[in-house]
């Protein structure tokens, strides 16, 4: 594949959750394929310091709040007049259920009995509003600029590619069920905008890639634990180690170029064939 086919010179990327981890990965090889990249997230001082070290640019926003989202795509709108590459990466690992990790329930209760104590619906909905809810209001709310990017390229479309889990396919789970399920949503809602856009002749393709275990805050005990078989319970991926920057960012790079131009609708892992030894 020639670079020129990788090449996002001129193009305008948003990655959310940009300041750290896969967000991060993601952003430094959009940029190194010549995108202008924006990161975004609620802490404004990691933001910051990100872009200091990267060249990024930094710019404030929660992907759960609507006025959050209103206000970044006015900044957006201004400063560039278009978004070419949109990124919904942020997302959330919310609360653990320890008894769905082979942790015995305290003094002889039954496992649905301690978790439906120790579970609330306001856990449940802080996960969904962050991990599935967010990347449809983010989306909607840049779609105007997204559309806006696409008709400066004749024949191109504009990307929008939503980061999702092994864990909303694979069965087992570290005891984060509310995500996995909020991560099963976000593949299905790839599914459903890629479709609607189609069919409306919206020129903006949605695609999913679905990490394994790279190094991030919210994989940060996984990564030490999942590099050994757990027998009955998990099979670390072949490889035996953890993703690395290239590996994702490179996933994204190619679907948000004119390589990935015939690719729309998708749920692409990149996990070290983890789902393959853990069906």
């Amino acid at each position: 594949m020639s670079t020129q086919a990788l090449d996002l010179q001129g193009k305008i990327a948003l990655v959310t959750g940009g300041g750290t981890g896969i967000g991060l990965m993601i952003a430094k090889e959009l940029s190194k394929n010549g995108a202008k990249v924006y990161i975004t997230g609620r802490r404004l001082e990691v933001l910051q310091k990100t872009a200091a070290e990267t060249g990024l640019f930094p710019l404030q926003m929660d992907v759960s709040d609507k006025q959050s989202i209103a206000n970044g795509v006015k900044v957006i709108d201004e400063a560039e007049g278009k978004l070419d590459i949109l990124v919904n990466n942020a997302g959330i690992g919310g609360f653990r259920s320890e008894l769905l990790f082979g942790k015995p329930a305290p003094d002889g209760t039954k496992i649905g009995e301690a978790l439906f104590e120790q579970d609330s619906f306001e856990q449940w909905t802080d996960v969904f509003k962050t991990n599935t809810t967010g990347p449809y209001f983010t989306t909607m709310g840049f779609l105007s600029l997204l559309e806006r990017g696409a008709r400066t390229r004749e024949g191109e479309t504009s990307s929008v590619i939503i980061i999702s889990s092994v864990g909303g396919t694979i069965k087992v789970t570290s005891g984060l069920i509310a995500y996995s399920v909020s991560k099963a949503g976000v593949n299905h809602l790839t599914g459903m905008l890629a479709t609607q856009f189609a069919l409306q002749k919206i020129p903006i393709r949605v695609n999913c890639i679905a990490p394994g275990l790279f190094p991030s805050e919210l994989a940060r005990e996984l990564v030490d634990v999942a590099m050994e078989p757990m027998p009955g319970f998990f099979n670390p991926a072949p490889p035996l180690r953890p993703g690395r920057q290239l590996e994702i960012g490179s996933a994204a790079v190619f679907l948000s170029s004119l390589a990935g131009e015939f690719v729309n609708g998708i749920v692409m892992p990149v996990d070290g064939g983890l789902l393959l030894v853990n069906p």
